[in-house]
């Protein structure tokens, strides 16, 4: 039989806490509160759980002293306690009238919380299971002073961090740090849920967006939680979104088409047959995402994409593995690179003209408002990032990304990039950056064309940073489009990028850094950096991932050889090309053979094999 001691451990890792001293307060086991003479006091005071006990008695109380799971204090609210109380099996967790402290696991805390209140304001949680997969979580807000407790059944089966509690209770945004071992176990977990519901994967990310979208209106989230039908809580959350939406500037048919796309699902009868309290409900999948995701966003500071990456794993589950979305997502790391390269600051008006679902954006809007004050943080959200995407899907998922992080004026529009109409409105913005991710392999556009339409539509002497396929530098491919790019603009570098950055596509990719209207001099030598090694490797169930932190050291070097020019063997290069030739370090640089072993030599011919077959360069007599 499972020892309570699993549940016990898993409060620890799921609140992030550690026994002792954390950052936000202390958490003390088995009611060993020192230093605490009122909670001290009080614990022996009200002694051991009896077996059964009234929630309105007084008078009845055990031997010894009260020993909760854990108890735990809080440095900004010196007059709030949060208690614990664990229970092995389900069975365990509430009785009818949860007056059975000994036996049940909310009896039981709230036992100790009628006692405790007389002194703090009391968070009480009990919780029962030993898995995250198979857990019951209720939690109850007991004011000083008052004869009976609140229940807070937005927190119900979810074990929220310790300040979570305090901010749900108060009425206060939730805050979580970025994990992306918690977004893949929901994104996994939600998925199965909509199979199951039969939500076809062209309506997931809608769905999960749209909730999201109303989750931002004030009046949704203090009472979504008090309706009991089904039809009503839809109606609800399609009115938020409808409101969420109008106040963001976002033309009329741009939401009436979200609007639509949302209201499939008062159609699905599966859904409909689930009650709002059971898990798999509509209710179910707002609280999830209010509680778990949500908090990781709500923050400008943030540069982590965490809701691109969420529908990013969210997809993978699907059969399609997220290609019927056409959702690649840029890896963080990548787009932070591709910023720096941009020289990004809080005077930088950004552009992405395929911003899919607004990692770039996301990134950017971080970046600029680090070192911004107050007033300069709501110009850069209002003015200062602009973005196109032609996938109405898409185009939502930016639009979420960037109404959730209060960018005060959502100035991304759906459509073309290549529309005249949004050339010229973009043109007058006097925009200083542009980052892309272009579609790659299309049939009618080569990816360097939608660079040099970006390029087109900066100011002169703006940069442009875009991270494309290796085929684009290579002087076989594309030249007319690179004899115009040469005739118009700047090659400033190019970066040869890890093999697997885009993992598990197999595409290679370089980063590429142009000047706008500043005609190519083929006489000054262009910067080429051969940055195949990033420190991240592959894990199992987690991807590529930064798994011995080596990548803050290795972006400085990559970043400090360009800016200062520096010409380090197997790293970097200085080249004066023209059009026709080839644009990739590889070419150019010398060999550092200090460091070569038998086995780089056997892989870099594999590497050059690849690379012929993939170029068409390797042809049959």
């Amino acid at each position: 039989m499972a020892s309570e001691r699993y549940s016990e451990n898993l409060v620890l890792d799921e609140m992030g806490i550690k026994l002792g001293k954390n950052d936000f307060g202390c958490v003390f086991p088995q009611g060993e509160t020192e230093n605490f003479d009122k909670i001290e006091n009080k614990l022996k005071q009200m002694g051991g759980k009896p077996t059964n006990c009234e929630i309105d008695d007084y008078t009845k109380s055990g031997s010894g002293k009260a020993k909760p799971e854990y108890i735990i204090t809080f440095n900004e609210d010196k007059k709030t306690v949060l208690v614990v109380e664990c229970k092995k099996l389900l069975k365990y967790h509430e009785s009818e009238k949860k007056n059975m402290p000994q036996k049940y696991a909310v009896d039981g805390v709230l036992y100790y919380a009628k006692h405790l209140k007389d002194e703090y304001n009391i968070l009480a949680v009990a919780v029962s299971g030993t898995s995250k997969e198979n857990v019951k979580v209720s939690t109850f807000y007991w004011k000083k002073g008052f004869e009976s407790p609140q229940e807070l059944n937005k927190a119900k089966d979810t074990i929220l961090e310790p300040l979570n509690y305090l901010y749900l209770a108060n009425g206060k945004k939730l805050e979580r740090k970025f994990s992306l071992q918690k977004i893949r176990e929901l994104s996994q977990t939600m998925h199965e849920k909509l199979r199951q519901i039969k939500i076809s994967e062209k309506d997931k990310p809608i769905f999960v967006a749209g909730i999201l979208i109303a989750l931002q209106n004030a009046d949704f989230r203090a009472d979504w939680n008090n309706i009991s039908k089904f039809s009503t809580l839809v109606n609800e959350m399609i009115n938020a979104i409808d409101s969420t939406l109008d106040n963001s500037d976002i033309k009329r048919e741009k939401i009436d088409a979200i609007k639509s796309s949302f209201k499939r699902i008062k159609s699905n009868e599966k859904i409909k047959s689930i009650p709002l309290g059971e898990s798999g409900s509509l209710a179910w999948f707002i609280e999830q995402l209010e509680m778990r995701i949500l908090p990781m966003m709500n923050h400008y500071e943030y540069t982590e994409d965490a809701l691109s990456i969420f529908y990013h794993e969210f997809i993978k589950y699907s059969a399609t593995d997220g290609k019927g979305l056409g959702i690649v997502l840029t890896p963080k790391h990548l787009t932070d690179f591709m910023c720096k390269l941009g020289e990004i600051n809080k005077q930088s008006k950004v552009v992405d003209i395929c911003c899919g679902s607004g990692s770039f954006l996301v990134t950017a809007m971080g970046l600029m408002c680090k070192d911004a004050n107050t007033s300069e943080i709501a110009e850069i959200k209002k003015n200062s990032l602009y973005g196109v995407e032609l996938d109405t899907d898409l185009y939502t998922l930016a639009i979420t990304n960037m109404i959730i992080r209060k960018d005060g004026k959502s100035n991304i529009v759906c459509g073309d990039c290549f529309s005249q109409d949004i050339f010229n409105n973009l043109k007058n913005k006097r925009l200083t950056l542009g980052l892309i991710n272009p579609p790659y392999s299309q049939e009618d556009k080569c990816e360097l064309e939608f660079v040099e339409r970006l390029l087109n539509i900066l100011e002169p002497r703006g940069l442009a940073v875009a991270v494309v396929p290796m085929s684009c530098a290579i002087g076989t491919k594309f030249k007319e489009v690179r004899e115009r790019l040469f005739k118009n603009h700047t090659l400033k570098a190019v970066f040869s990028m890890p093999d697997d950055i885009f993992y598990p596509t197999g595409t290679n990719v370089c980063v590429m850094v142009w000047e706008a209207h500043k005609s190519h001099d083929s006489k000054k030598p262009t910067y080429f950096g051969y940055c195949k090694y990033d420190g991240f490797v592959k894990r199992k169930k987690m991807g590529r991932i930064d798994y011995y932190g080596k990548w803050e050291a290795i972006e400085k070097e990559w970043l400090d050889l360009y800016e200062y020019k520096k010409v380090v063997d197997g790293k970097s290069a200085f080249q004066c090309v023209n059009f026709n030739d080839e644009w990739l370090c590889e070419a150019y640089m010398k060999t550092d053979y200090s460091t070569l072993t038998q086995q780089d030599f056997q892989q870099t011919v594999n590497d050059y094999l690849a690379y012929l077959v993939k170029s068409g360069e390797v042809y049959e007599d």
